[in-house]
């Protein structure tokens, strides 16, 4: 494994992570995540993300059981606040008191002391940001987070945060957690420079489409029955990228890289890393498989000819845009 700074933070995370999203919450899938935590520690993982609003609550009740039986120093724990949690007004959003309740909520179901990096999963309209900001400036103070970023906000959001921090004297944003693979790329456009420049490192998440860029879904072909596309309950999200053009665009990638002797998955992650601002790629995984095969991706390097490859590749799906 190989590991990088979040940002301008002295924090170091594994270049793939753990993610939790639509994976862990049931008693079944305990079991997974007991399984894949294992399998991660055992490939160099030190990074699991989660959030309180995984099944209201239970994805990180599942990671924090999976994550008892190890030193709370040896790995890096993320969770998030912004969705709701309640039916109440003050049950969402980034309030302060929103923030400073569900801290506290997530360190419970969590099991944990302290939170490593705690993200305002959403922008909040309807919160004034320095009110957020001086929320998580208090709760690193207090010890109960050390480090604070944002996620799927925006760049100018992300500016005036980083401008509010600067006037304030706060502790600064470390990280923004935006989606990013081969098909949505915007934070191409603008984030990653404005990120770059206040020494927020990026830990995406999504890296594999949703599973779409593993390679087995394919153009004309029925779901696989034990598919995330085939559950209705999940597949609201990877439902957007399942058309003819998308789809025959992972094929011709599928090609590419059977020429270079890698998985469709590690060539995805390599590709994601390949940009220096990326801290880290969350994978999502229900078989401890599934990470051993998509660790290997940190000892992939993309030569320029192959990025090059990559682009006129994808020059087919330009102006893909995932329904939300």
């Amino acid at each position: 494994m190989k590991y990088r700074r979040v940002g301008n933070s002295g924090l170091k995370v594994s270049e793939i992570g753990l993610g939790s999203w639509l994976t862990y919450g049931t008693a079944q899938e305990q079991r997974a995540a007991d399984a894949c935590i294992h399998k991660a520690f055992e490939c160099g993982i030190n990074f699991f993300d989660t959030a309180n609003a995984y099944n209201r609550g239970a994805g990180e009740e599942a990671i924090g059981m999976a994550l008892k039986p190890y030193e709370r120093s040896s790995y890096v724990l993320s969770t998030k606040v912004f969705f709701p949690m309640g039916d109440g007004p003050n049950d969402r959003g980034l309030s302060r008191k929103h923030i400073m309740e569900q801290c506290e909520a997530s360190l419970k179901r969590l099991g944990v002391d302290y939170i490593d990096l705690y993200y305002c999963h959403r922008y909040d309209e309807d919160t004034p940001t320095e009110e957020t900001l001086r929320a998580l400036d208090d709760l690193i103070t207090q010890g109960k987070i050390l480090y604070a970023g944002v996620s799927e906000w925006s760049a100018a959001q992300i500016n005036e945060a980083v401008d509010i921090s600067e006037r304030l004297n706060l502790h600064r944003l470390i990280s923004n957690q935006p989606i990013y693979n081969m098909f949505e790329r915007y934070i191409e456009d603008e984030i990653l420079h404005v990120s770059e420049t206040a020494g927020i490192g990026q830990i995406v998440f999504s890296p594999l489409a949703q599973g779409i860029l593993t390679g087995k879904y394919k153009p004309g072909a029925t779901l696989p029955k034990d598919s995330r596309a085939a559950n209705s309950d999940v597949n609201g999200v990877i439902s957007s990228y399942l058309k003819e053009d998308v789809l025959q665009c992972v094929q011709d990638l599928q090609h590419l890289a059977e020429q270079l002797g890698c998985s469709l998955s590690q060539l995805s992650l390599a590709w994601v890393l390949r940009h220096p601002g990326v801290s880290s790629a969350l994978i999502g995984a229900s078989k401890p498989e599934q990470i051993e095969e998509n660790v290997k991706a940190v000892d992939l390097v993309l030569q320029e000819d192959i990025i090059s490859e990559i682009s006129q590749i994808l020059k087919k799906v330009e102006g893909f845009a995932p329904l939300r």
